[in-house]
């Protein structure tokens, strides 16, 4: 009943009221109620605290205070979401009174606390509040300040101000006592203290914290069990903090010499792994914190502190790399940003020490080492474990790339004679040390960076050294290796280095053969029989003129991968419809660049499309009859794919120039007969008329003038029954034929151009609910692909279309055009619309225009340059939009 009564009183003015008042005389224990009494009042303060009298906001005031003092007599604490609710809520009412009415907040909080245990721990909660009102919320809002009032970051920049003058050393000292009375007895307090002084440190004055007694009492705190990963955590914020270059190095040593002696360098000792993070974490702090100050220092022109803080770098290497071979992965992360920093440093040197050169050789190979994927990785079913695993693999690859800065021939040594090794017996080793072998060949490509793949010219040692590689990849058998990690970095490698088989040609029907048997398009996994497929296509493009001896037998080889398989045969095709796409643009382009006569290569497409077509004439005459929805709707997407498929074959040619020297116009007109009655077929209209428009768009750009036949009854077809997707879907097309063909159109332009409008207006004046987004979205969608189309017709010097249409619909067009640049707030719409209109006013101005245009200009188009920038919703701040 009580939570009924709660439920009803939210849309109370004197809501809080009832609840002030609830909370101070502790009315109800129901968990529920008294989170939604603060969740009333956190409302309440956030949002209407201004309207409120000062007796009422006395009120806030004090309920809030004796809900505090009941806390330290309630048998029971209350439940820790209740307790962080109320934390929130005095943080949101500190903020808005602290400069004003209520500057002893602190004060009077910690006289209600003292050192009671439950009091501190709501103490500390408010402070953690307070934290993430004033700090967080500039973070997370500078990079979007529009969202984010000027006045707030004033206003919380103030409020630091305030407190750093009057309360902080006060709240430095109540964490010291609190800190020192429960350090052993309440392990929860202490730990929730230190990530208090953590986030505060940033902010205050550090002197008072890295002070003798706070830092020798949290390096205490680093040997008690409970609190050591808290302790490290606020070491790290105070290392973080930024400060002089030579103070911060001293802090760091001071740190380092304690923690040293004290046994924490020590890593093989340590079974926590926890706590290991979080110390790579700190010790990652302490490094990137000397870097910085060795980067001041020689800016600043101190060359010696700027040795002695490199010098301090130095000694902590040996620590790094043992955390950065650590087994566990998080570990070694954690400390990936002081070791790139420190090849950076290195990079920078003009003369490496021994001691330097062997530290980059140690980095290079713990690199190597921690690529290697770990005997749990799952390989079938990847999880958040292997996207983890995957992610940090990315960051060892930016340490790869930085190593290969500083010494490019020690890390192209190093991974040769990894590779060559591990190669010499790939059949007895276990696949992650072949995988990260080929791997790491392949990651050269990148490190080692050279002009369009050029690996395998210039530099005499690097390009032998490489095709050394190359050689033994490619002739070790090692492709054969059933793992399917190693089989896919095979595939990947050797088309990364394409370029290596102009250089030694020989090796080509090898890797053809890999790619065409059991190790690549018909392996037994799907995920490399996918890949695959891509990869294969893009060896076979970058190798054009190397593949004319192959031709005949590649096209033989795949022919039962270019199979249409239709869903009543229940024949599960070897690649995905997606992967198909591919192997058929491979077909298209080893046809078109072959060095045949245009009749063959006329003959070898009409091969490879007719079997598409017909399967396409049966399949649509089934869709007609089809019944059953879930049939059709599997009919239709195979119809859908035979078009796709014919598409694909397509991007072989640039333009109408090269179809035509190939002899294959007559086939793709042959496609577009069979294709285009599908535009007619009732069922599964959205599938079926996407796939012959995207064919369209190819025709356009392989057919030119021989398309247009086609497109007016295409046209019609498409205009029916439309849905505002299919509208703006079909926009571009039109767009794409008055660009293309410009003059050549007008006739079918001037004919379908109210009809196409008609449908556009037709769509957006239907009525949609109120709160539907995604029907709103759409509309918006449409009515920039309307716009689009009419800045296509003007820009294209077509505009008599428009002018033809007769005043009235010249008028309504207009007119849609100034609501579009006043009143709708898209600023993409918004723009086109401006773009229309100064190109109509360039056009129809003068004295020829149509009549009444002139009219029109000073009645309509002068006033929506001024009423435009006036709306709320115009983004001054885009210099486009104003343009």
């Amino acid at each position: 009943q009580a939570l009924a009564y709660f439920e009803q009183l939210k849309i109370s003015p004197d809501a809080w009221q009832v609840c002030a008042e609830a909370l101070a005389q502790r009315t109800y224990s129901d968990d529920h109620i008294k989170f939604f009494c603060f969740q009333v009042l956190e409302h309440q303060v956030k949002y209407k605290y201004s309207e409120l009298t000062t007796v009422q906001q006395q009120l806030i005031r004090e309920t809030l205070i004796s809900w505090l003092q009941a806390q330290m007599l309630n048998p029971q604490p209350e439940k820790t979401f209740i307790r962080n609710k109320a934390a929130q809520v005095f943080a949101l009412l500190f903020v808005t009174e602290y400069l004003t009415r209520w500057p002893k907040f602190f004060f009077d909080i910690l006289s209600v606390v003292d050192l009671n245990p439950r009091g501190v721990d709501l103490y500390l909660r408010i402070l953690m509040a307070i934290d993430s009102e004033l700090v967080d919320r500039d973070v997370v809002h500078t990079s979007e300040a529009s969202n984010f009032p000027l006045i707030e970051a004033r206003r919380n920049t103030l409020i630091k101000d305030t407190m750093r003058e009057q309360c902080i050393p006060n709240l430095v000292e109540s964490w010291y006592q609190i800190l020192q009375n429960y350090q052993y007895t309440n392990s929860e307090v202490t730990c929730q203290c230190l990530e208090v002084v953590g986030a505060y440190v940033s902010w205050i004055d550090l002197s008072l914290i890295a002070n003798d007694r706070f830092i020798n009492m949290l390096l205490g705190h680093m040997s008690i069990e409970v609190l050591r990963e808290e302790a490290c955590d606020c070491l790290f914020e105070i290392v973080n903090k930024g400060m002089d270059p030579v103070d911060k190095m001293k802090l760091v040593e001071s740190l380092c010499q304690v923690l040293q002696s004290a046994g924490f360098f020590s890593i093989d000792q340590e079974e926590d792994v926890d706590f290991l993070a979080r110390f790579s974490k700190l010790v990652n702090g302490m490094g990137q914190s000397l870097i910085v100050s060795w980067t001041k220092l020689i800016k600043n022109g101190d060359i010696k502190n700027a040795q002695e803080a490199l010098q301090a770098i130095e000694t902590k290497v040996a620590l790094m790399l043992q955390l950065l071979i650590h087994e566990d992965d998080d570990i070694s992360s954690n400390i990936i940003g002081f070791c790139y920093d420190y090849l950076h440093i290195l990079k920078q040197l003009t003369v490496l020490s021994e001691q330097q050169k062997a530290n980059v050789e140690a980095i290079m190979l713990a690199v190597m080492k921690k690529l290697t994927y770990d005997e749990e990785y799952n390989f079938e079913n990847e999880g958040e474990d292997e996207a983890m695993f995957v992610e940090y693999r990315k960051q060892l690859k930016l340490l790869l790339d930085r190593l290969a800065q500083v010494s490019p021939e020690l890390l192209l040594a190093s991974v040769r004679r990894v590779f060559s090794s591990t190669l010499q017996n790939w059949q007895t080793t276990r696949f992650m040390e072949v995988e990260v072998a080929i791997r790491l060949l392949y990651m050269l490509a990148e490190a080692l960076p050279v002009s369009h793949g050029a690996h395998f010219s210039g530099d005499v040692s690097k390009a032998s050294a490489l095709q050394d590689m190359m050689r033994t990849l490619v002739t070790s058998g090692v492709s054969s290796y059933q793992h399917t990690s190693v089989t896919l970095e095979f595939f990947e490698t050797v088309v990364r280095y394409e370029k290596f088989f102009t250089v030694e040609p020989q090796h080509i029907p090898c890797v053809l053969m890999a790619f065409l048997d059991h190790r690549g398009l018909r392996h037994s996994s799907a995920k490399v029989r996918s890949r695959a497929a891509y990869l294969f296509s893009r060896f076979v493009k970058s190798l054009n003129k190397q593949m004319n001896p192959f031709i005949e037998d590649i096209l033989n080889r795949i022919q039962d991968l270019l199979e249409l398989s239709p869903p009543e045969n229940g024949y599960q095709s070897l690649l995905s419809s997606d992967d198909q796409l591919f192997i058929y643009e491979t077909a298209g382009v080893l046809i078109v660049n072959s060095e045949y006569p245009a009749e063959r290569k006329q003959a070898l497409m009409r091969n490879l499309l007719t079997p598409l077509m017909e399967k396409f004439k049966i399949l649509l005459e089934k869709l007609m009859l089809a019944q059953d929805e879930e049939r059709q709707a599997s009919l239709a997407d195979c119809l859908n794919h035979a078009v796709g498929f014919a598409s694909r074959t397509s991007k072989a040619f640039s333009n109408k120039q090269t179809v035509k020297q190939c002899g294959c116009s007559e086939v793709y007109l042959d496609c577009l007969q069979t294709f285009l009655p599908a535009l007619s077929c009732p069922l599964q209209k959205d599938i079926l008329r996407s796939g012959v428009r995207t064919f369209l768009h190819r025709m356009i750009i392989c057919l030119e003038e021989e398309v247009l036949p086609f497109i007016p009854s295409a046209s019609e077809h498409m205009l029916k029954d439309c849905e505002a997707k299919d509208l703006q879907e079909f926009i571009p097309l039109i767009n794409q034929i008055t660009a293309k063909f410009k003059i050549q159109v007008s006739p079918f332009l001037q004919q379908m151009f109210m009809p196409l409008l008609h449908a556009i207006f037709e769509v957006l004046l239907r009525p949609a609910e109120e709160n539907d987004q995604s029907a709103a979205l759409e509309k918006q969608m449409l009515r920039r692909s309307y716009f689009a189309f009419l800045q296509t017709v003007t820009g294209s010097g077509m505009s008599e279309v428009i002018a033809n249409q007769g005043a009235e619909n010249v008028e309504r067009v207009l007119v849609t055009v100034i609501q579009g640049a006043v009143e709708y707030p898209d600023p993409i719409a918004q723009k086109t619309c401006f773009i229309i209109l100064s190109k109509l006013v360039e056009l129809w101005g003068g004295k020829d225009g149509p009549v009444g245009f002139a009219d029109f200009v000073y009645k309509h188009i002068v006033p929506a340059c001024f009423l435009a920038p006036l709306k709320q919703t115009f983004d001054l701040a885009d210099a486009q939009t104003v343009l």
